[in-house]
């Protein structure tokens, strides 16, 4: 990997260097005790008003930056962010939120760290969910960047600790789909493009596929926009009016971010079909 895409400093949407320092007191320096208590700090819209959360709350699954989200955990409960808060006292937020969140305290403990847009396949069985986890770079004790053994590891922030996935730390291949694999593995007939979609809604199928796509190699630029932001050709590509020119170039992007090459990733994301314009930047 090279340095073009520097995933130890932050995007736009992970800087905390704005953050009240005690709110990082406590912050553990490894990998997975640093994602540990993000579990403990969103709640999804769904659960917040069992939580006693009112509906004056739940725009907060709006909030783009981390910094924000850490301004308004802190606003109601002042405690550093290595505590976990009880239900009432957590930003609400979505799986994306669980990530940025975590991506973010990676990054500012000087550890490389991305966000993936895609789908979970360990939510529903015969489904696979939009979902977005994180993953950081590790695996060699020791080793530089680079060396032999050292990778990319995929862990989901939200379930971590929890009794959905034990191995929520360390994702196995085929726990999770980003938008890229999942528009190859869908090109090349592995998958069923009808069993892709948003939980809770009739939004399944190949268009939400190609809507993660284009996500997930926006979240390799280190732009994690919100799961329902559309740009460039994405809302014709939902209403299935793109064509098999616009599928070439999503087979591009499935390849470019297959390949991981940072210069690549980088000049791809320049184009304008895919590049996240300035308003959602905010």
């Amino acid at each position: 990997m090279g340095n073009l895409i520097d995933y130890r400093s932050p995007g736009p949407f992970t800087d905390l260097g704005a953050v009240d320092p005690a709110a990082l007191r406590g912050i553990a320096t490894d990998p997975v005790g640093v994602c540990r208590p993000v579990a403990r700090l969103v709640i999804q819209p769904h659960q917040a008003p069992q939580a006693g959360i009112g509906a004056d709350r739940l725009a907060e699954n709006q909030i783009r930056p981390a910094a924000a989200l850490v301004e308004r955990l802190m606003a109601v409960d002042a405690a550093p962010l290595s505590t976990g808060r009880e239900a009432d006292k957590r930003v609400v937020g979505t799986c994306r939120h669980f990530a940025v969140l975590a991506c973010a305290l990676l990054r500012n403990a000087g550890i490389q760290a991305r966000v993936r847009c895609g789908f979970a396949t360990y939510f529903q069985p015969g489904q696979a969910l939009d979902h977005w986890v994180i993953e950081y770079r590790g695996g060699a004790v020791g080793a530089e960047d680079g060396a032999a053994g050292e990778r990319w590891i995929r862990l989901d922030a939200e379930v971590l600790g929890g009794t959905v996935l034990p191995h929520a730390h360390d994702l196995l291949p085929g726990d999770f789909l980003t938008g890229a694999e999942a528009w190859a593995a869908y090109r090349r007939g592995e998958v069923d493009g009808a069993t892709f979609g948003v939980h809770g809604t009739e939004n399944f199928g190949p268009a939400e596929i190609r809507g993660n796509a284009v996500k997930d190699l926006a979240a390799l630029n280190k732009v994690e926009s919100l799961p329902w932001d559309e740009w460039g050709r994405m809302t014709e590509a939902y209403a299935g009016r793109t064509g098999e020119d616009y599928d070439a170039l999503l087979d591009e992007l499935a390849a470019v971010c297959a390949a991981d090459d940072p210069a690549a990733v980088s000049e791809l994301y320049r184009n304008p079909v895919f590049e996240v314009p300035a308003e959602l930047l905010r």
